[in-house]
Order: C-alpha cells, then sequence, then structure tokens
C-alpha cells in the first residue's frame, strides 16, 4: 500500500469520525471496514461515547440477534447513526445496491438491498459513504432504488440522507433543496475534477473549503489501538491500509 493511500484512508476514517461527535449509539454494518474504524475512533476520542455496534465483531457488538436486533433498535430510536454505500449513488440520494441494467434481466449484480431501505428511513443520521468517485458510481440516475434519499411530505421518516463521504470530497445534503451541495475539498483536488467525475448536479457554494486532515492524535488512534480492534473484523484492510498486523 503507497503512502498516499494510507493517507487517504486516514483523512477518510477522521472526516467520517467528526459526524459522529455527540451522538449516542452508531451502528455499522457490513462490508464497512472505513466506517467502522470511523465509528471506533469517535468513540475512542469521546471516552466512549458514542457507543458503537458492529456487525460481524464479537467485542464491538452487543447485539445477541444480529440483524434482527438491529432493526429493531433502530425502530425504536434507539441508532443515531448508520452508514449505506451501493454500486451507484444518484444526485437524490437514492442507493442501488440490487445491480446494473433493466430489473430484472441485469449485466451486474450486487449483493442485495437487504434492510437498507428500511434503515434509510428510521436512522436519523445515514451517511453515504462510497470511495470510488467517478460518474460510474455517483450517475444522474440509479438503475435500482434500492434505498431511496426522497419521499413525499405525507410519509412518516425520522431518517434520511446526512452526508456522502468519497475519495475525493463530501457532499451534504440540503432538506430544503432536496439535493446534495459540495462542502470540503480532499488534498490534491480541485473544483474542476469534482465535476469531471461527478454524474449527477450538485450546488456549488461560493465558498468550499479544504477538508480538515487528521491530527497526530488522530492517526496515533487509528495506527494504534483502532488498528487493532477493527482488524477482528477486516484483517486484511488493517494490515494494507492501516498497516497493523491483525
Amino acid at each position: 500500500m503507497s503512502e498516499s493511500n494510507i493517507k487517504l484512508t486516514e483523512l477518510l476514517i477522521t472526516v467520517v469520525s467528526r459526524m459522529l461527535r455527540d451522538l449516542n449509539h452508531v451502528a455499522v454494518g457490513a462490508s464497512s471496514p472505513i466506517p467502522g474504524a470511523a465509528a471506533l475512533l469517535a468513540s475512542g476520542l469521546g471516552k466512549g461515547s458514542p457507543k458503537v455496534t458492529i456487525l460481524g465483531s464479537k467485542s464491538v457488538n452487543s447485539f445477541t440477534d444480529g440483524g434482527k436486533e438491529l432493526f429493531d433498535c433502530a425502530g425504536q430510536g434507539r441508532i443515531d447513526a448508520f452508514f449505506l454505500g451501493g454500486g451507484q449513488i444518484d444526485g437524490d440520494a437514492n442507493v442501488n445496491l440490487v445491480g446494473i441494467g433493466d430489473y430484472p434481466h441485469m449485466d451486474v449484480r450486487f449483493p442485495g438491498s437487504y434492510g437498507s431501505a428500511y434503515l434509510y428511513y428510521v436512522v436519523p443520521k445515514v451517511i453515504l459513504f462510497r470511495e470510488e468517485h467517478t460518474s460510474r458510481t455517483l450517475v444522474q440516475k440509479v438503475d435500482f432504488i434500492s434505498a431511496p434519499g426522497k419521499t413525499e411530505k405525507n410519509i412518516y421518516r425520522p431518517g434520511g440522507p446526512h452526508s456522502l463521504v468519497t475519495s475525493r470530497c463530501v457532499f451534504m445534503w440540503e432538506k430544503k433543496a432536496q439535493c446534495f451541495s459540495l462542502h470540503s475539498l480532499h488534498p490534491g483536488e480541485t473544483l474542476q475534477t469534482i465535476r469531471k467525475n461527478t454524474g449527477f448536479d450538485y450546488i456549488e457554494p461560493k465558498k468550499v473549503i479544504n477538508t480538515l486532515e487528521p491530527t497526530e492524535q488522530e492517526k496515533k488512534l487509528i495506527h494504534g489501538d483502532i488498528g487493532k480492534m477493527i482488524a477482528e473484523v477486516y484483517p486484511s484492510f488493517a494490515s494494507s491500509r492501516l498497516a497493523v498486523d491483525s
């Protein structure tokens, strides 16, 4: 793993972790090493707050009934943040976890929606995370809506999109405008590179900040205690992207 990729991993973990401050309970689903590490970092800096639940973990998981208990907990309002990704994400914050092409005869199949639509409706802060930032993944319109970003006003929905974090930038979801707004640029990115690699339209404010880079304390935790904890569930990730032995 190159030094630049390690630095990007550090950046993404810290960017997400800062969105989780002052929360009570953050849950992390499958195939989410960077969100998982970010949640652990937020908890480590917050001296145990927020509480973190990582599905698949034995040490960072108080659930005894897996996904069922996750859904119950979310429905009761006891999860403050969750993460969703997808093969495609569009400008309406729709997520596609099913596949590419015309359903049901799709050219490419993804893992499936599982409980994404339900969690998107009930968890107050859903952070969309997709490391690959190209017009192939961030599209004008997803081929299949696994979890919708928008709903009609007469539908009860306490949850919904909060932001979209990629390898290039951070978008924030604007509730009033019902679209994404460019918030910050990661090192090496420009307004032009974001526009070129994004398939959907978004608000470009007059002032776009640079993404804050991790502090020395955050880096030390990421490559130390946090890296060792996330290695339990994601040993290859911890070894290759955090230089931590499992």
